[in-house]
């Protein structure tokens, strides 16, 4: 299935995206698309109201506003440095560890909202990442397995980034991570039976139609299911909750002359199975 929220920021409506392109009404079956609702069966109820025929269909859905596919995460958890090329091209050490920070749930939003780069800024940078979208609570998990049954689905996810606050104001990366409207997600959530292997997804990035990135999944240092289960040694994860798995090389910290994203830019980023998205740059 293909999970989706639209509407106006604050207002969205839980709706499903069919295989024949049909958009169909979730808001009898649930008041949004959040970690309530993947907790409680919520996936399960849509599967079977939709095999049943009783969705109504969302009319109008293609002049709606495209929202995050999930309402507001309890937590965003970053994988840095996962894919060998992007360490090389930013002159750093390949990870022993999986290296791991957080990002404020509030950088959420939908997959063509205006993005923000933020007052006094002079190096925001693009990153496409395959989100994981947790169904269910994972704590001290034991082995691949268990890991990739707490997935509710995967997303389209950009891990917007302004370098100097991330490398030079502080030890920590949040400061460059965390600002207004720097995690475009969506725009589905694409339900983990729909994708068959997470790691075999080409991720593609393209700004003001130059491609700056092109990588595949499959090439992480840290796949999938081996961080989710890393993770859950340290940190509970909650339904709802999304993890954001690294980029791969094409960044503008690592390309020549470092072409920093501008006011007027646009960037157009997309994973196979599951979507496109596009944001045009704003000053704040």
């Amino acid at each position: 299935m293909k999970l989706q929220r639209l509407g106006e920021c604050g207002s969205e409506i839980p709706a499903l995206l069919a295989d024949d392109g049909q958009v169909y009404d979730l808001s009898g079956l649930a008041s949004d698309i959040d970690g309530t609702f993947l907790a409680g069966g919520g996936m399960e109820r849509v599967r079977a109201a939709h095999a049943a025929g009783e969705l109504d269909v969302l009319e109008g859905a293609g002049a709606l506003r495209v929202g995050a596919p999930v309402a507001r995460p309890g937590k965003i958890v970053c994988i840095g440095l996962n894919y060998r090329d992007h360490a090389e091209e930013t002159g750093a050490a390949i990870p022993p560890r999986p290296v791991v920070f957080m990002k404020d749930p509030g950088t959420v939003v939908g997959p063509y909202d205006e993005v923000l780069i933020p007052r006094n800024s002079v190096r925001t940078d693009w990153e496409v990442e395959l989100g994981v979208v947790i169904g269910s609570r994972a704590r001290y998990l034991e082995g691949r397995e268990e890991a990739l049954a707490c997935v509710a689905g995967y997303a389209v996810s950009h891990d917007v980034s302004e370098r100097e606050f991330q490398l030079d104001f502080s030890p920590q990366w949040d400061l460059g991570k965390s600002c207004e409207t720097f995690n475009p997600l969506g725009p589905w959530l694409v339900t983990a039976d729909e994708v068959a292997d997470p790691q075999d997804l080409r991720l593609r990035l393209e700004v003001n139609g130059v491609q700056r990135q092109d990588g595949n999944s499959k090439d992480m240092i840290f796949q999938v299911a081996d961080v989710i289960a890393y993770l859950s040694q340290y940190m509970v994860l909650e339904p709802g909750d999304v993890i954001n798995t690294g980029t791969p090389a094409g960044v503008a910290l690592g390309l020549p002359g470092n072409p920093y994203l501008r006011a007027g830019d646009a960037v157009e980023l997309s994973i196979d199975g599951l979507g496109t998205q596009r944001q045009t740059f704003a000053q704040a």
